[in-house]
């Protein structure tokens, strides 16, 4: 189990959410009902994601998900290098100008799929991820929790290469997500995955709730 990420701090500006899980688990379905609620109530929203939230990262996305075999480490490289650009060109300017991110999964993903499930060292998986951002760290991380078996009947009818890993995998991959959110819950949101969407993203705003008065009236005194 990883400690608690004491020395980072979240962004100063803006409000950076990450939304995590196996694979199947729904999480651009509550990035994307989230995002919708804050936009009701007139905020600036940016909805992302990795891999694949920029050009560079679409072109990496395409080897990690839908290419053939890649090394442990070379996967772990390959989402770093997405991450790296990601952060650089959407995640910091957009949090700069004060908005929402929402992003379907961070640097979790990484300690969960190439630390815990892949087998390489969690604490230098995550330090990785730490470099390749300058140590950015969402303000919470939701992390949408579904066991392996029933994830399966929730993907999509051709899956991608992460996909088709053994349930063991996929297992591994979730007790990572717990095991983060465990070590540092001041951090996370943990949420049954299996419940109404609407219901989890109730969840997700209320959770939200005391910082969003903050974004509200920096995003007014910017307009």
């Amino acid at each position: 189990m990883l400690p608690p990420l004491t020395a980072h701090a979240p962004p100063a500006r803006g409000l950076f959410v990450a939304f995590e899980g196996g694979d199947g688990a729904g999480k651009s379905t509550q990035a994307r009902l989230v995002a919708q609620a804050l936009q009701g109530r007139g905020l600036r929203v940016v909805t992302t994601r990795e891999p694949g939230g920029t050009t560079v990262g679409a072109a990496i996305r395409e080897v990690l998900l839908h290419g053939e075999h890649v090394a442990p480490r070379a996967e772990a490289l390959l989402f770093a290098a997405d991450r790296a650009h990601h952060a650089a060109t959407v995640v910091r300017p957009a949090l700069a100008a004060g908005a929402v991110v929402l992003c379907d999964r961070f640097m979790d993903s990484s300690v969960a799929y190439q630390g815990a499930a892949r087998g390489l060292a969690h604490a230098e998986v995550r330090q990785l991820s730490l470099w390749a951002t300058e140590g950015l760290v969402p303000h919470l991380t939701v992390v949408l929790d579904v066991d392996a078996a029933s994830a399966v009947a929730r993907r999509g009818k051709e899956p991608d290469r992460l996909e088709r890993e053994s349930l063991d995998f996929h297992e591994r991959v979730r007790a990572g997500f717990l095991a983060l959110a465990e070590a540092d819950p001041g951090r996370y949101l943990v949420l049954e995955a299996t419940r109404p969407p609407r219901q989890l993203a109730e969840a997700v705003l209320a959770a939200l709730e005391p910082q969003l008065a903050q974004v509200a009236a920096d995003q007014g005194a910017a307009s």
